[in-house]
């Protein structure tokens, strides 16, 4: 199979998904079903040829796969009880044979996204449910990603379609009272997606490709779906200006690369250009969101040449900007290195000295390496070395950790 029409189906198959649940329910049979469709369509057509509409065609196939399981399950069902077995399997589930399904024409990957990401699940569920049902990734292919084992995998994501299923989840668009709340969730599961893949929690590599391709494709999905919605834009620039830079990110042995020591003639220009323009354009729409803030500044570093003309001061207020919309430790933490580019070394350890007690950070690796970068800017090497090492002890990512580590033996 070409590799356009392997990208056509998974792009498709969320709203294939979407088109079975909204229809039949049963989320679990439904997944089957399309998954057995698009195995059909790898199959059939580079020997019969691409259909006209390759949407409808797996829609049709997945619905005759999830109409006969469904049968299946119904006559099991009344081989098991006599009690039932003179009943009629319900319509709205079963149609009658010979019946063609209805192919739907809305696109329901929004639908299946907000379904994925239900309030009722923890945030991991919600990651290997979107990975799954909308991204398309196997089981496999998802516990790789976060070093799990593929049992564990399975496990959490049966787990979480039974949790929606006895909350009552229904596949639908939340009523508008919901729809803000859930789309920051949704929101926050792609960015949380792209980060694990351009930092890697653990594991000996620093980057996971499959993972931020995968938050940029579902992002321009969802970006194509909400046009005027300036978060779903701010996520989408923020994803493209930082994925840029993932050429010069590490070193021929997938050594970590700071920002400040990369090659910039090896970023990425198209996807800067591309996320400027996204960026630029939402801004001056109108209120500024946490996601739109944050696509700024890193604007703001994509632009510079070099690494001394990245306009700190413009960092700083952005990051002050960020800290009033979307407050948070880490915001924080990185506003204490711009203050520090700004107003010194000393200036930026003060405001590092407020995140001392949150607990959110305490054991966090990151506090430690940012504490030594600003110790080793302002002359104290014994200190500096310590938080390195401290920081080092703390991340379960083996190149950070080896460039923690190869920063504290320098010292």
């Amino acid at each position: 199979m070409r590799a356009g029409d392997a990208e056509e189906l998974r792009g498709l198959a969320p709203q294939v998904l979407g088109a079975l649940v909204r229809r039949y329910g049963h989320f679990d049979a439904a997944e089957e079903a399309v998954q057995e469709a698009l195995l059909a369509a790898v199959v059939q057509w580079p020997v019969e040829g691409r259909p006209d509409e390759p949407r409808a065609w797996l829609i049709t196939v997945a619905s005759r796969r999830l109409i006969d399981a469904l049968r299946s399950e119904e006559a099991a069902r009344r081989r098991e009880d006599e009690d039932v077995a003179s009943e009629p399997a319900d319509a709205a589930v079963v149609p009658a044979v010979g019946e063609a399904p209805r192919v739907p024409e809305e696109d329901d990957t929004l639908t299946l996204l907000f379904l994925c990401c239900h309030p009722a699940l923890s945030p991991a569920s919600q990651i290997a449910l979107t990975l799954r049902a909308v991204g398309g990734l196997t089981t496999a292919q998802i516990a790789g990603a976060f070093l799990v084992p593929e049992a564990t995998m399975a496990q959490r994501i049966s787990r979480a379609k039974q949790r929606i299923r006895a909350t009552g989840g229904v596949f639908a668009l939340p009523p508008p009272s919901e729809r803000g709340e859930r789309e920051r969730a949704v929101l926050h599961v792609l960015y949380l997606i792209f980060n694990e893949g351009y930092t890697a929690t653990s594991g000996a590599d620093l980057l996971r490709r499959d993972l931020t391709r995968e938050a940029i494709r579902l992002t321009r999905a969802l970006h194509a779906l909400l046009p005027g919605d300036g978060e779903v834009s701010g996520l989408l620039a923020l994803m493209l200006l930082t994925d840029a830079r993932w050429p010069a990110r590490t070193g021929p042995d997938g050594a970590l690369i700071p920002l400040a020591e990369q090659d910039r003639t090896r970023w990425r220009r198209a996807a800067i250009e591309e996320g400027t323009a996204l960026i630029a354009a939402t801004l001056a729409a109108g209120e500024v969101g946490p996601y739109q803030a944050q696509a700024a500044i890193a604007a703001v570093h994509d632009e510079a040449a070099t690494a001394r003309e990245t306009d700190w001061p413009q960092i700083l207020a952005l990051y002050g900007l960020l800290e009033r919309v979307g407050p948070g430790p880490m915001v924080t933490l990185n506003r204490a290195v711009a203050t520090a580019m700004v107003h010194g070394p000393r200036a930026g350890l003060e405001l590092l000295a407020t995140l001392e007690d949150d607990d959110r950070l305490t054991e966090h690796h990151r506090l430690d390496a940012v504490r030594a970068h600003l110790l080793e800017e302002d002359g104290d090497v014994e200190g500096a070395r310590a938080a390195y090492r401290a920081a080092a002890r703390r991340t379960t990512s083996v190149p950070e950790q080896r460039y923690l580590e190869a920063r504290a033996a320098r010292l």
